[in-house]
C-alpha cells in the first residue's frame, strides 16, 4: 500500500552547516556591496561577527573561510596572491525572486513569453475553446466537447456528428523580446552616504538571472553610463562599482538603441535604473557638463531620443531612485514623451516595483 511514513525531526548531527549558511548570507550581501572585494568582505565578516556572535567555539570565522575555498565560493587569484569570487558566487548572488516579468509583447519569432494573440499557428494550448472554423488543424479539435455537442444537437439513437458540433482548443502565441537593461554609474548614486548602486545592482542580477532561467531564448544586453556608455556582461555585475562620473544619460539611450537595432525581435524594451538627473554630454573630443541642476539643453536631447524610441516602438522603463520633486517632474516629461513607464521608487522597494511592474503588464499588448 502507497502512503507517507511519519517520523519525529532529528536535526542534523553537524551545527557548523547552519552557520556556515548563517554566514554565507551575509557574505554574499557584503561582497555586493564591496564589488567583489573579498579581503574588504572578511574585514567586515569580522567585525559584524565580534558585534553580534554568529560563530561559536566549535566553528570560527576562520573555519568559515576554508569552507568558502572548498566549496568553490572563494579561489585564489595567481597573479596578485589575494582571493576572489568564482562564478559559483556570481550565480548565488544573481539568484532572487524568478517571477513571469516580461510584457507588453507583439506577436514576434517563437519564445517564452505570453501574449493575448491565439489562433491556429500558436504554441501552446490554453483553457479556452471556439466553434471549428475551415482551416483549423484536425489536432486542435477537443474531441471530448465535440462528442457532447453531438449527443445534445443530434441525440443518442442516431448519432452523428457535423461541423457545427465541432469545438477547438486555442493556442497561445510565445514570443521572444529584446531588453536593454541601463544602470546608472554616475558618482550621484552614492552620494550623500546614500547607497544607491547596490540595490540597483542587486535588481539587474535578479533580472539577468530570471531571464537566463526562464526565458532562454530572449536576449539581454546590459549597459552601464557614466561619462560615457559601454556594455558590460552579466558575469561582470557583482563588480560593478560608482566611478568619478557625470551622468551621460544620452549616451546611454544611445547605446541602448543601437544594441536593439541589431536584434530581430518584433518586441524590444529598455529598462533604466538611473537617479534621475541627466548632467553630461559628448561633444567632439570633450564634454558639456552641469552637475548644478537640469540643463536644458542636455534634457531636450534626452527627450529627442526618447521620442525616437517611441517612434520605433520601443517603451522605456524608468526606475527612479531618487525623490527630489525637480527630478521627478523630468522623468514625468521624458515617459509622457516615449508613452512609456516610470517609477519612484525607493532602495528597498526597487525591486519589487520591477517585478510588479512585469507581472501587471503580462498580457498587455502594444
Amino acid at each position: 500500500m502507497l502512503g507517507y511514513r511519519f517520523t519525529d525531526y532529528i536535526p542534523p548531527e553537524n551545527p557548523d552547516g547552519d552557520v556556515f549558511s548563517e554566514l554565507l548570507k551575509i557574505f554574499m550581501e557584503l561582497i555586493n556591496i564591496t564589488g567583489g572585494n573579498v579581503s574588504e568582505t572578511m574585514i567586515w565578516m569580522n567585525n559584524i561577527d565580534k558585534k553580534y556572535n554568529i560563530t561559536n567555539d566549535d566553528y570560527g570565522m576562520g573555519d568559515f573561510y576554508n569552507d568558502l575555498k572548498n566549496k568553490g565560493y572563494i579561489k585564489e587569484n595567481n597573479e596578485e596572491g589575494n582571493f576572489q569570487i568564482t562564478p559559483k558566487s556570481e550565480q548565488k548572488i544573481r539568484q532572487s525572486a524568478l517571477e513571469e516579468i516580461f510584457g507588453k509583447l507583439k506577436r514576434g519569432q517563437k519564445g517564452n513569453h505570453k501574449t493575448n494573440f491565439t489562433g491556429v499557428q500558436g504554441d501552446e494550448f490554453t483553457s479556452d475553446k471556439r466553434p471549428f472554423e475551415f482551416g483549423d488543424a484536425l489536432g486542435q479539435i477537443s474531441m471530448t466537447d465535440s462528442l457532447r455537442n453531438a449527443q445534445i444537437n443530434h441525440g443518442v439513437d442516431s448519432f452523428s456528428i457535423h461541423e457545427s458540433d465541432l469545438e477547438v482548443i486555442e493556442k497561445e502565441h510565445r514570443t521572444q523580446t529584446s531588453t536593454v537593461l541601463m544602470i546608472d554609474i554616475s558618482h550621484s548614486m552614492i552620494l550623500y552616504g546614500e547607497d544607491r548602486i547596490t540595490p540597483a545592482k542587486k535588481v539587474a542580477m535578479a533580472l539577468s538571472e530570471m531571464i537566463k532561467r526562464k526565458y532562454k531564448k530572449d536576449t539581454l544586453d546590459i549597459i552601464v553610463f557614466g561619462n560615457d556608455a559601454w556594455q558590460i556582461k552579466i558575469k561582470d555585475l557583482p563588480y560593478l562599482q560608482v566611478g568619478p562620473y557625470h551622468t551621460n544619460t544620452v549616451a546611454g539611450l544611445e547605446l541602448a538603441m543601437d544594441l536593439l537595432r541589431r536584434r530581430k525581435n518584433a518586441n524590444k524594451q529598455i529598462f533604466m535604473i538611473t537617479d534621475g538627473k541627466p548632467s553630461c554630454l559628448k561633444e567632439g573630443a570633450g564634454y558639456y557638463k552641469n552637475s548644478f541642476g537640469l540643463d536644458r539643453k542636455i534634457v531636450n536631447k534626452c527627450l529627442t531620443l526618447a521620442a525616437q524610441c517611441r517612434r520605433l516602438r520601443i517603451p522605456i522603463t524608468t526606475f527612479m531612485i531618487a525623490s527630489d520633486p525637480y527630478l521627478q517632474e523630468f522623468i514625468k516629461e521624458f515617459t509622457e514623451t516615449n508613452n512609456g513607464t516610470a517609477y519612484y521608487s525607493g532602495l528597498q522597494g526597487l525591486g519589487d516595483m520591477i517585478f510588479e511592474d512585469y507581472s501587471r503588464n503580462k498580457k498587455k499588448r502594444l
